[in-house]
């Protein structure tokens, strides 16, 4: 396990069972109405009383995994879901008018990839800890995110990819080979190849939170 110093990999204590299972209940039966804005405040107050991080990983995770979206009214439910939680993930701990410093830190998904929500949880775990980041969405293409890393000059890029089919290793080892001055990071379960040198794979979001909360090395 990689070590990022002066940073706490565990970031919260995990829900208690109980907590668990009251949050992801509840969330059922927004998600089975498609009140995405019911999710939405759930995700929020959760979050409040747990930390971004353990509900992400205890409760939405596998909430996300579960839905079957095989008939049409499942496929709703799925999209209400992940639009709720997208959005509550968005609102936590913004101030409005009040934005966090980046930090340095740039976050997007991978060319093709259509979804990051994984993105932003960490979004929304930094937030937690008064760190900013800079959030370019889904999607962003390889030259794309080539140019924004040469305009905001970040000194941490995570990329997310969410299947192997837009989790392509050389892409990413080749944009971190461009970029040498930036650390380069793998994100999500797409990422099935090995990473070589200089990129690193990050397998879950306390690890994720921990290496962009990270101080400059000198």
């Amino acid at each position: 396990m990689k070590v990022y110093p002066g940073v706490r990999l565990v970031l919260t204590d995990p829900m208690p069972v109980e907590a668990v299972e009251t949050a992801r209940k509840h969330l059922s039966l927004a998600a089975e109405d498609l009140d995405a804005n019911r999710i939405a405040a759930l995700v929020v107050e959760a979050a409040d009383e747990w930390g971004a991080a353990a509900l992400w990983e205890q409760v939405c995770v596998p909430m996300l995994a579960a839905l079957p979206g095989h008939t049409a009214i499942e496929v709703a439910v799925e999209h209400a879901l992940a639009e709720g939680v997208r959005v509550g993930l968005d609102v936590f701990r913004r101030v409005p008018g009040r934005p966090l410093p980046t930090g340095g830190v740039l976050l997007a998904g991978a060319e093709q990839e259509t979804h990051c929500l994984g993105l932003h949880a960490l979004a929304a775990a930094l937030r937690e800890r008064t760190r900013g980041s800079l959030l370019l969405g889904p999607a962003l293409p390889w030259t794309a995110l080539a140019s924004a890393a040469r305009r905001v000059r970040p000194r941490i890029v995570v990329l997310w990819a969410q299947t192997p089919v837009t989790g392509r290793a050389y892409r990413l080892v080749r944009f971190a080979r461009d970029f040498p001055a930036i650390q380069v990071y793998g994100a999500g379960p797409g990422w099935i190849e090995p990473l070589g040198d200089p990129a690193t794979r990050l397998s879950a979001l306390p690890a994720a939170v921990a290496a962009c909360s990270a101080p400059l090395l000198p």
